[in-house]
């Protein structure tokens, strides 16, 4: 018997995501990822659970129904990092008239099902706030509702749930070579260590690497449908002062948004660049750089510069070749393959995909192997929260109160950064303690040993960067000696 019935390549969203619905229902499940859980482009979004707007207009109905009715499921099974966002979208004459965007917000509010967010409204923009930071020259607009999500702490929630209902989570291990015969034997790397093991079927989700692993380790013949479409983003100081984020329309017929992001800091993106270059290098280019400035600068009073930049992030969409010209204008919808010859183990490859579409790409994943496992548990993951998110969809706020008063030596604005982060969970993170001297050492002015502890033993955390930008955004903050401190700590507690 082999194994593990499920082996899944990618411990991105896709993969993170099959993971925990395939072991919710009873599999042994192999989750395998070369470098961090999220670590590739599920780290690199806009941070948004949207149902993408602006597809509309390319016709993408049925993608966009499906992502917003997710956006309220998401939002209940995980309060803590996803919230309601509003967006701010000005009018003027240009490329989308305002009779055109009204009509697209129309539909945007009555497709999927809205029940918690509230609807679209005109705005004023010469006398609300959200028009007090953009050129005089936008005079209304409209305000409509989406959310926000913490994408790579989404990622590792779904893997923390996986391994709780019984799979196997192995970050920093790499799949060298794989033998397909009744069964996939699986030759694994970690860190110069060799393994081997054997699964059932076998998923590829690997993200922008989907094509060089069919290629050179699965060794399938022909050439992948994929293309890799890059997404790049700037972080700059706050640019505003409200929660609000804004969608901007380009002359190009782009959009960007500039979004409320780390308390003190605006993220502006993103970008749509074919990609054909090293994976393992990814950052935005210089180019990408100034077009995601200037298209900010002409509707901010305030210019924003390369000079301005504090940080920069892109990843690469791996996504399914449907003949489209234009990089934007591929489709963001998942396509799944399923390779099953006589006698040889099924092979399961994933391309596109949202990250709001995630949880139901799973599903569509499991009922394209269904014939071969058989009758198993149904559908579960709509209303099963994610680990730390067991509150009321409107709870956070109290969530926040309780931990100030459990632990009320944290100031609150600490108090709801870490309820956004762990949620119901916060115990696990800071115990009994009765003051930051209980916390041990700390590296800024938020980040402590207790918490570093809490993500290296409970959620893979191996690296400074693991900490630091991905399982929470606090390298915005820290120092180069902050910074190599808890790198020490890191290989002191390791």
């Amino acid at each position: 018997m082999a194994d593990y019935d499920l082996a899944i390549i990618g411990g991105g969203i896709n993969g993170a995501g099959i993971a925990r619905d395939a072991a919710g229902r009873g599999m042994r499940v192999l989750l395998l990822e070369q470098n961090d859980l999220g670590s590739g482009t599920s780290s690199a979004s806009t941070k948004l659970i949207h149902g993408g707007l602006r597809y509309l207009e390319h016709g993408a109905f049925k993608l966009v129904r499906e992502a917003l009715a997710e956006r309220e499921r998401l939002l209940r099974i995980a309060p803590h990092i996803i919230r309601p966002q509003r967006f701010v979208l000005p009018a003027y004459p240009g490329p989308r008239s305002a009779l055109l965007l009204r009509l697209g917000l129309f539909l945007y509010d009555r497709l999927g099902g809205r029940e918690l967010l509230p609807g679209t409204r005109t705005l004023d923009l010469t006398h609300d706030a959200a028009g007090h930071s953009l050129k005089r020259r936008f005079r209304y607009g409209f305000e409509y509702s989406d959310c926000w999500v913490d994408d790579s702490r989404l990622v590792v929630l779904n893997a923390m749930d996986a391994a709780e209902r019984g799979a196997t989570i192995r970050t920093r291990t790499r799949l060298a070579r794989a033998e397909r015969e009744e069964e996939w034997r699986l030759i694994l790397n970690a860190k110069g260590h060799r393994d081997e093991v054997t699964a059932r079927v076998l998923v590829n989700a690997a993200g922008p690497w989907v094509g060089i692993v069919a290629e050179t380790v699965l060794r399938m013949p022909g050439r992948p449908p994929v293309r890799l479409v890059k997404g790049s983003h700037i972080v700059v100081r706050k640019l505003f002062d409200h929660d609000r984020g804004y969608i901007f329309q380009n002359d190009d017929r782009r959009i960007v948004f500039a979004l409320p992001f780390a308390e003190d800091f605006t993220l502006i993106g993103t970008t749509d660049r074919e990609f054909d270059d090293d994976l393992d290098a990814m950052a935005p280019s210089a180019e990408e750089v100034i077009y995601l400035c200037r298209a900010v600068s002409g509707y901010f009073r305030e210019t924003v510069g390369p000079e301005h930049v504090v940080w920069t992030l892109a990843g690469v969409r791996s996504l399914h070749d449907d003949g489209a010209g234009k990089p934007e204008n591929v489709t963001r919808d998942y396509h799944l393959t399923l390779d099953q010859g006589f006698r040889e183990a099924p092979l399961l490859t994933v391309y596109g995909g949202k990250i709001t579409t995630y949880r139901r790409l799973a599903e569509a994943a499991l009922a394209r192997l269904a014939h071969f496992f058989g009758q198993g548990q149904a559908p579960w993951t709509d209303k099963a929260p994610l680990p730390g998110g067991d509150f009321d969809v409107n709870g956070l706020e109290t969530r926040v109160a309780q931990a100030v008063r459990r632990w009320p030596f944290l100031p609150e604005a600490e108090a709801r950064r870490l309820v956004r982060a762990y949620g119901t969970r916060l115990d696990r993170v800071l115990g009994a303690a009765t003051g930051y001297d209980d916390l041990g050492p700390r590296f800024g002015d938020r980040l402590t040993a207790a918490e570093v502890r809490y993500l290296t033993a409970q959620e893979w955390a191996r690296t400074a960067d693991d900490v630091l930008w991905r399982r929470t955004k606090l390298g915005l903050r820290v120092t180069k000696d902050e910074r190599a401190a808890l790198e020490a700590f890191m290989a002191t507690a390791g």
